[in-house]
């Protein structure tokens, strides 16, 4: 046996029995912790990035951008907490609603509500305001707990094909086809992610991943050659393209600086040159070369060892559950956001051409940050179901409620 399908097996096997001093409750610190961590190094960055465009942009307001991203995190939050109480069997009751749902808000990019960007048809304005949102950061979510629901139902009948393809492969390639509508190449590269971590864990054959590789490869290249746009950035990735320093390598040539002018330890917070307007994106895509320019490479490490620490969190839930709905969601969740984490730094550090998704919980977004707080709020909601977790919460709980109340009682003897 392979490694790989050795993996494989670890990750499909049911839950073992849970000793006594099982930390059942690792999962859910590990998720929430890193999660948190995430987020407060992301909103202090997305502060330090974005105040010299947003003087430019904003009639002299420093904190327009900040504030903006600010606001979506004060949106996401409660909505995690909220998504962390919900059961399990909820999520499983509106998989299909929500995919419906997450299905006509993206066929509204073929309205006049669509709103385009750098190329891209993908976002919505919503009526009467100015606001827009991306409705392919919601279809993640909504395709992961399909795809859970659907191959937790099928289980072994997955070994035969009429089964993959009816109704999940044909589903997720219709929403993948939906986002390629708009021509957002880079959402749908994480949508195949989520599908084909989803797919892996629901135990789908191992051959079809090989079809599905080549057929990917196949319809990536076609893709490429396109759109000249995609064209121009592949041959300045390769080497053989134009060599003008302000044409299509010039985000990613800026992105290298910044990360080489921090150095160990960085030139410090709020000193990065490359968001003086000479780095596109800073704030969003190209986050991460700001954060390794002002915090050096020990703090894009941090960042990386926090991803790290989360899909650690997801991975070991994933073993140790025994529902496989969560399994195959969290498979999907994890593909997505850590996924999505390594493609954005890939692009960063020039290992990847210019692609175009933000770095999750990091890069300013509405949408995508909102979107991804609800996900990890399903995730502790897993969490909080895996063995052993609900007594090591409750016994965390009352050992926090006793120590509160002893330190309550000491200040009110000390001023009594």
């Amino acid at each position: 046996m392979t490694t790989l399908q050795e993996a494989r097996r670890r990750l499909l096997v049911r839950a073992p029995r849970v000793a006594t001093t099982d930390p059942g409750a690792l999962s859910y610190f590990l998720i929430g912790g890193a999660v948190l961590l995430l987020l407060l190094i992301g909103v202090v960055m997305v502060l330090s990035a974005s105040t010299i465009i947003s003087i430019r942009d904003n009639e002299g307001n420093p904190y327009a951008d900040f504030l903006s991203q600010g606001r979506f995190v004060l949106i996401g939050l409660p909505l995690m907490l909220i998504a962390s109480r919900l059961p399990v069997g909820f999520y499983k009751a509106i998989s299909w609603p929500a995919l419906g749902g997450a299905f006509a808000l993206q066929m509204l990019i073929f309205t006049p509500l669509a709103r385009g960007q750098g190329g891209n048809v993908n976002w919505i304005v919503i009526p009467g305001t100015s606001q827009t949102i991306q409705p392919s950061e919601f279809m993640k979510l909504a395709l992961a707990l399909w795809l859970g629901v659907v191959l937790a139902r099928k289980g072994e009948l997955l070994r035969e094909w009429r089964h993959v393809v009816m109704p999940g492969l044909l589903v997720s390639l219709f929403a993948v086809g939906l986002v390629m509508a708009g021509w957002d190449m880079g959402t749908a590269i994480v949508l195949v992610m989520l599908i084909a971590g989803a797919m892996w864990v629901g135990g789908v054959p191992a051959r079809w991943f090989v079809g599905g590789g080549l057929g990917g490869v196949f319809a990536v290249t076609l893709l490429v050659f396109a759109s000249e746009s995609r064209m121009t950035r592949v041959m300045h990735f390769l080497g053989i393209g134009e060599v003008d320093p302000t044409g299509a390598g010039y985000q990613s040539r800026h992105g290298l600086w910044g990360l080489g002018t921090g150095g160990l330890t960085g030139v410090g917070l709020g000193a990065s040159r490359e968001k003086w307007a000479y780095l596109p994106e800073a704030h969003n895509d190209f986050i991460f070369a700001i954060l390794g320019e002002e915090l050096g490479l020990l703090g894009t490490l941090l960042v990386l060892v926090l991803f790290g620490v989360l899909a650690y969190g997801l991975l070991r839930m994933i073993r140790r559950h025994p529902d496989p709905f969560v399994k195959v969601t969290t498979a999907g969740v994890t593909c997505w956001i850590v996924g999505q984490a390594l493609v954005n730094v890939g692009v960063v550090i020039g290992m990847l051409p210019v692609i175009g998704v933000p770095l999750p919980l990091v890069s300013a977004g509405g949408s995508a940050m909102i979107s991804t707080l609800l996900a990890i709020g399903v995730m502790l909601s897993f969490a909080r179901t895996e063995p052993g977790a609900r007594k090591a919460l409750t016994a965390s709980g009352s050992s926090v409620r006793r120590s509160l109340a002893i330190v309550g009682g000491r200040l009110g003897r000390r001023h009594g």
